[in-house]
């Protein structure tokens, strides 16, 4: 793993997501929240409720990554296997932990809910994991080692970042800067890729879109050298300028 310029992954478990039952929302959320920090997030993965893959899935990930997210499968009933399969992963028994059982039952004692044995479920917990403040419905996720196990609940799960992020290596956020370009990407494509060879610190993507008045592209520049980061922004500006005046876009901002 690098750790001068630190890397996650996100694990999105659920059979619900697969099947189109769920539309996940976690995944943006957390590309944004993780960019805010400046943790490069490099790869994610949606896995079934299935314990093998799920452990097979964060074994892969926690090797390669500096942080590994997952959200789903932490509830009381019995596809909930995140955690079993965490424990697997770990090569760790998982128990009750005194510490969340506490919590649960205050707070159920709270609501006026009784703790049976599903509910109580939430509280099994690998051997040697730290558990994350859940300040919505009180069931905890954990940490286990660099893997942040979560809900899927995207309102917990947001929740539950706010006691996470202090515990993340933050590194240099990156800085970006945007083209509204008003033509083809075709035209673009060529000297936008010269510019790219030009300043390899900086990275540099195209995205088309339909504008009211024909094709369209953004040009997105991104990179944590602010300095070179301007020079970019400068030279893809001109090469805009030059694309209007030859009549191949109608104009950019």
């Amino acid at each position: 793993m690098n750790t001068s310029q630190p890397t996650a992954a996100v694990l999105l478990i659920g059979d619900e997501i697969l099947s189109g039952r769920t539309k996940d929302k976690n995944l943006g959320f957390l590309a944004d929240y993780l960019t805010a920090l400046g943790i490069d997030l490099k790869e994610a993965r949606v896995v079934s409720d299935a314990e093998e893959e799920i452990a097979a899935a964060v074994n892969a990930l926690r090797s390669r990554y500096t942080y590994v997210f997952t959200t789903g499968g932490i509830g009381p009933t019995h596809d909930d296997i995140t955690a079993d399969a965490v424990a697997k992963a770990f090569g760790v028994a998982i128990d009750h932990d005194p510490k969340a059982v506490d919590i649960l039952l205050a707070y159920f004692k709270e609501i006026g809910r009784e703790p049976n044995e599903a509910r109580l479920r939430m509280a099994r917990i690998p051997v040697g994991a730290t558990l994350i403040d859940n300040p919505v419905s009180k069931a905890p996720g954990f940490q286990m080692g660099n893997v942040f196990v979560m809900a899927g609940v995207p309102k917990i799960m947001n929740a539950m970042m706010e006691d996470v992020a202090t515990r993340l290596t933050k590194g240099v956020p990156m800085q970006s800067r945007t083209i509204e370009f008003r033509g083809g990407e075709g035209d673009v494509a060529k000297p936008l890729g010269e510019i790219q060879k030009a300043y390899p610190a900086v990275v540099i993507g195209s995205y088309p879109f339909q504008a009211a008045d024909g094709f369209a592209t953004n040009l997105v520049l991104r990179s944590r050298d602010e300095a070179v980061l301007e020079q970019a922004f400068a030279a893809v500006k001109a090469m805009a300028d030059e694309l209007v005046t030859a009549g191949k876009a109608r104009g950019w901002s």
